[in-house]
């Protein structure tokens, strides 16, 4: 019980943290990334999300990746009220239905969508396999996400992608640390690992903050969606966690999808509607 209260407080902590972040990286989403590290303030956004992805780190220690995962929905609760407040206006009702549906549709998938057991760690084989895999799905979809006209929730995807394995990364190093000893850093497939996070880090950072250049609510609802569903997946095929389900609880949580992919339409929705005089937030200056 302990270690459930103290990952729970955790998760609270992390996405108090990150929502800050994204609402940082919203008000500067029209520069370019070359413009961008010019810009002392977004600076500040990547402290706090590194304060962040270390704090989830170390959440790690203390409960299974598909627990602590689909508590980053709570970053959409905070994210939404705290951009309207940083607009001088108040929650439209749009965002509101979005982000409820959406928040609702996630708390179900987590309550349904279980898995138990202690996680184990990637193999080398698995490793390599997972890298492969994500470095080819997340390029493919963050091209198609920079093409002109298209949507940016596609690099919502790829940042949530991305995200999810530099967790599953992240709990592989934790594990080999608390089996072998700090002398396990020294060794090179552990050394890939980091490396691999790192990268993957970076990739899922500068996704995420392209795909905010039209609004914060729905890819920051994209990109929770993503990541929880992601990190499951990849604790069942790799990390040896059992799904806890039936057939009927499986129906279940489609509708919740279903609830949570309607969540994100209204965000999307609630940007184009929201006027453009408090929809968008002056540029940083720095």
């Amino acid at each position: 019980m302990n270690d459930l209260f103290i990952t729970i407080a955790l998760c609270v902590v992390v996405a108090v943290v990150y929502a800050s972040a994204a609402l940082i990286q919203a008000r500067v989403a029209h520069l370019s990334v070359r413009e961008l590290l010019k810009v002392p303030v977004w600076w500040l956004a990547q402290l706090l999300n590194v304060a962040g992805a270390g704090l989830h780190v170390l959440s790690l220690n203390f409960g299974p990746l598909s627990l602590i995962q689909p508590l980053g929905v709570l970053t959409l609760v905070i994210a939404v009220p705290l951009t309207a407040a940083a607009g001088h206006r108040r929650v439209t009702r749009l965002e509101a239905v979005g982000m409820g549906a959406t928040v609702v549709g996630l708390a179900g998938l987590t309550m349904l969508i279980t898995t138990g057991g202690r996680s184990d760690t990637l193999t080398n084989a698995e490793l390599s396999g997972l890298l492969l895999a994500t470095t080819v799905l997340v390029a493919l979809l963050g091209i198609k996400g920079s093409r002109p006209g298209a949507s940016p929730l596609w690099e919502a995807v790829a940042g949530g992608i991305a995200f999810a394995v530099c967790s599953a990364l992240c709990q592989t190093v934790v594990r080999n640390l608390e089996s072998g000893g700090p002398g396990v850093l020294l060794r090179l497939g552990t050394l890939l690992t980091v490396v691999a996070i790192v990268a993957f880090a970076i990739a899922a950072t500068v996704l995420t903050q392209q795909s905010y250049r039209a609004g914060l609510g729905a890819p920051l609802a994209v990109t929770n969606l993503v990541n929880p569903a992601s990190a499951t997946a990849i604790g069942v095929v790799f990390l040896g966690e059992e799904l806890a389900t039936n057939g009927l609880l499986v129906v279940l949580a489609v509708a919740c999808a279903a609830l949570a992919a309607f969540g994100v339409t209204r965000l999307a929705r609630a940007r184009d509607v929201v006027p453009a005089a408090v929809a968008e937030t002056s540029p940083a200056t720095g």
